[in-house]
């Protein structure tokens, strides 16, 4: 479902701020693979995940979904296949919109649709329906503001949006950083949920490491734009936060960067 073939990307080359953001990443990962991905600060995490998402082109190599070379596809074509949630509750979302227009914004980005054909009974039946299993009372409130919902309501929705268009790829940018634990835990549980349920190929992106070895099947760590630790399904049952800081140091020789969020649950 997803190739990165020898993926390289260096910001400022070539004068005194040059940084190897990405440097020489192969993976690949089935269809419904779970990943979840930890490092420090300027490790590469994001930069990787905007590389998906088209946001960002490489230096080199390439990357393939669904059996499609996309590495020159720039985001706004990519968006049919990726559905993407970021760790800011106020993006992905247009608040001075409604729940159903902005609901009908993402159904558009796969199905040539927008607001001028107009919102249709059978329409807004479908995203009442897709809006209960939330179990957050959203479906009663599809005129409301997205603008006017608690952080986690806007969440929760995003999280929606990504996926009831079944992409091919979900990423996921720390997007529980935000919120306050009792929201945190909420955004976990349905994020859990919906991959399982459409068998999802996800990439989730987060400093928590609790979170990074409780959820998906495979782990990867990465440092300085490199995956420098990888652990599968049968691997990550046994983990634990210290065994990954001491595989951090095993391999770097130095701890883990004393970044506070890392140790996060």
């Amino acid at each position: 479902m997803l190739q990165l073939n020898n993926i390289y990307k260096t910001f400022y080359p070539n004068t005194p701020d040059e940084r190897r953001a990405l440097n020489n990443i192969s993976q690949k990962l089935s269809p419904g693979d779970f990943v979840t991905i930890i490092g420090s600060n300027g490790a590469g995490k994001s930069t990787l995940l905007n590389m998906l998402a088209g946001t960002l082109l490489p230096d080199e190599g390439n990357v393939w979904i669904d059996g499609k070379d996309v590495t020159s596809w720039p985001e706004e074509k990519r968006a049919k296949l990726i559905g993407r949630v970021f760790q800011n509750p106020l993006m992905g979302t247009a608040p001075g919109m409604t729940i159903e227009e902005n609901m009908m914004i993402s159904l558009g980005r796969t199905q040539n649709r927008s607001l001028f054909s107009g919102i249709t009974k059978k329409t807004r039946h479908q995203f009442r329906e897709h809006l209960q299993t939330l179990e957050i009372g959203l479906e009663n409130r599809l005129n409301s503001k997205v603008g006017l919902l608690s952080g986690g309501e806007r969440q929760a929705l995003s999280l929606l949006m990504a996926t009831f268009t079944e992409p091919k790829i979900l990423l996921l940018d720390e997007h529980t950083a935000a919120l306050d634990p009792s929201k945190q835990e909420l955004i976990i549980k349905l994020t859990k949920d919906l991959v399982e349920k459409q068998q999802l190929t996800t990439v989730m992106v987060t400093h928590q490491m609790e979170q990074a070895i409780e959820l998906g099947n495979r782990l990867w760590m990465m440092d300085e734009g490199s995956i420098i630790f990888e652990a599968n399904e049968e691997q990550k049952q046994d983990l634990t936060v210290p065994d990954l800081l001491n595989e951090f140091e095993k391999v770097r020789g130095k701890r883990m960067t004393s970044d506070k969020a890392l140790l996060m649950k």
